[in-house]
């Protein structure tokens, strides 16, 4: 548990920088050309390369010695930021540069994470995964609510060119940590013969989806789940900045912040529903009526307890379903298929990253607004004018979250995936290919 809370607390450290680079870069670049659609170009260029590689990443993450993968995509991930930042004191910062580093960062990621999600099974008892991951939701609710505050604080003092050298400092933080750790590799097969190709090793994350039912049913119904919230993501900082300012925006953010660190304190000491499954699907249906109520109003303490009450819910989605994942995926595969997972659940992510600028600057914003199509109807329940479109659509996305996860709830194979497919942290090599995959490196 010493080397498992040293690691997290170097990610944690690294997190925080990374926020508040986030915070200030969205900030900079809505300011600067006032559309949503170059923001959400942002997301999508940051989450597109990583879901394409994650297949083959996943599989060398398998091969390679997973401290060193964490080790190389932070210094990596180091170096993006530092470009971005000596751009910007040159005064040359231009938006394709952001979209280039960004999109590198995202390849690095579909390194990083898998790295980072395999190892935490090798640390950590399997009866304390959710623990573990709700101590890992804790560290990350404790970044949102000091990020957007501070960045906020940061904006005014020494600007986005110091945010940017203060993050770069946190991930060289964090590949120090990495320096000082031993990680154990998994158990793997006796080796025979040569490595087989990567793309075979690629594929056995789609092929082990496929044999479990409840396991792809359930990576499908995020799938949707994560299409609805890209998007009301990609349209949360344009449509606050609309009508109130940056201050109120880390505010708000903040006090989301306080949602997830309440919900990740009461999942670390409680370990969440004894059925993870119930953890999983009904906090994300939770998530999606606090989506609907964050669009209702254009009012600051609507969207402040919004957030929170979406935000609690996080640590039991992500919390429960990981703790799943951890105790039926054998950890000598595990790279692979959490990579394939993560591809396959957020395949839809930069799609609504693509379409949630264009759809808010074109489409719903010209809705409600005084006047527009939809003025008259929808507008005399949830206001018109600035963001009031970007609010239709964040009660669109809630509503497709709820019903999503209730069609999770209504077939069985889903609901009782934990009985129907037993654990494999305890068993053998899982993988059928195992003696040819898991050669000696």
């Amino acid at each position: 548990m010493r080397t498992f809370f040293l690691v997290w607390s170097g990610q944690l450290v690294s997190s925080l920088g990374s926020s508040l680079t986030r915070f200030g870069l969205g900030v900079w670049v809505f300011e600067k050309t006032g559309s949503a659609t170059s923001f959400t170009l942002i997301l999508f260029f940051a989450v597109l390369p990583g879901i394409l590689l994650s297949p083959v990443a996943g599989a060398y993450v398998d091969r390679w010695d997973r401290r060193r993968v964490m080790i190389a995509t932070d210094a990596g991930a180091a170096l993006g930021t530092l470009v971005i930042a000596l751009l910007l004191f040159a005064g040359r910062l231009e938006m394709w540069h952001i979209y280039t580093v960004v999109a590198a960062g995202g390849a690095l990621g579909a390194f990083q994470g898998p790295a980072h999600g395999a190892t935490t099974s090798l640390l950590v008892p399997k009866e304390q995964f959710a623990r573990a991951v709700g101590l890992v939701q804790f560290g990350q609710a404790g970044v949102r609510i000091a990020a957007p505050v501070a960045a906020a604080a940061l904006m005014a003092t020494i600007g986005f060119r110091g945010i940017l050298l203060i993050d770069f400092a946190t991930f060289l933080f964090a590949a120090g940590t990495l320096l000082l750790v031993a990680i154990p590799s998994p158990a793997r097969a006796a080796a025979r013969g040569r490595k087989p190709p990567i793309w075979r090793e690629a594929a056995y994350g789609w092929r082990y989806l496929l044999e479990r039912r409840g396991l792809a049913g359930l990576v499908a119904v995020f799938a949707v789940v994560n299409l609805a919230m890209a998007i009301a993501q990609g349209v949360y900082q344009p449509m606050v900045l609309s009508t109130a300012s940056r201050t109120a925006l880390g505010t708000i953010s903040s006090i989301g912040g306080l949602g997830m660190l309440s919900g990740s304190l009461l999942l670390s000491v409680w370990g969440g529903p004894r059925r993870k499954m119930h953890g999983v699907l009904g906090a994300a249906g939770l998530a999606g009526l606090f989506h609907v109520l964050f669009g209702i109003r254009a009012a600051e303490p609507v969207w402040a307890a919004a957030l929170f009450g979406v935000l609690f819910t996080v640590p039991f989605v992500t919390g429960s379903v990981t703790a799943v994942m951890m105790r039926k995926v054998a950890p000598d595969v595990q790279g692979r298929v959490f990579a394939t997972i993560q591809m396959v659940a957020m395949s839809s992510t930069p799609v609504a990253y693509l379409v949630a600028g264009p759809l808010a600057d074109r489409v719903f914003e010209p809705l409600l607004r005084p006047g527009g199509a939809l003025a008259g109807s929808v507008g005399s329940i949830i206001g018109v004018g600035p963001g009031r479109g970007m609010g239709l659509m964040m009660i669109v996305g809630g509503t497709v979250m709820a019903l999503a996860t209730l069609a999770g709830i209504l077939d069985p194979r889903i609901r009782n995936l934990e009985e129907e497919l037993p654990d494999a942290v305890d068993a053998a090599p899982a993988s059928p290919d195992a003696v040819e995959e898991s050669a000696a490196d």
